[in-house]
């Protein structure tokens, strides 16, 4: 069996280029969470701040199978498709910024309920030009479903 660097290295930067969004909004959120999310009233649902690490990793590796696999497709809305998921890509490091950086928990509501429209509107569209790609988009839709109830609860709660 022959190694195809090209599609392994497609396939890499698609993780990557996800796994941007993740470390642009680190930047933001890192500084924040010993000192003004520590001081913030949260749920009694709220993980601890250990788990949203490994999650965040884990689906922005999910999301960008995803996206190198509607790449690689010969779908003529694969290309609509790849923008609306740069869209919510874009979404998401946005939240952080708003978040943690600007402090704006009702900010970040609005981004997140937004967010999730586009990651719905992303889905949709992958299912229509490959099933496992849409699939791949599942959990992240999931978490950012319980994120955005978890950002509600923050704002109602502060």
């Amino acid at each position: 069996m022959k190694l195809d660097l090209k599609k392994i290295g497609l396939l890499l930067a698609a993780i990557l280029i996800c796994q941007l969004a993740g470390v642009i909004g680190s930047i933001f959120t890192l500084s924040s969470i010993p000192t003004w999310y520590a001081g913030l009233v949260k749920p009694s649902f709220s993980p601890p701040n250990w788990v949203f690490g490994p999650v965040w990793i884990t689906l922005y590796t999910l999301m960008g199978v995803a996206a190198y696999t509607i790449y690689r497709s010969k779908h003529s809305n694969r290309q609509s498709a790849l923008y609306v998921f740069g869209g919510q890509l874009g979404l998401n490091a946005l939240w952080s910024i708003v978040f943690f950086g600007l402090h704006s928990i009702l900010g970040g509501l609005g981004i997140i309920v937004l967010l999730w429209l586009v990651i719905l509107v992303t889905t949709i569209l992958f299912h229509g030009i490959s099933k496992t790609a849409a699939l791949l988009l599942i959990p992240y839709l999931a978490w950012v479903s319980f994120a955005a109830i978890l950002n509600y609860y923050i704002w109602i709660l502060n």
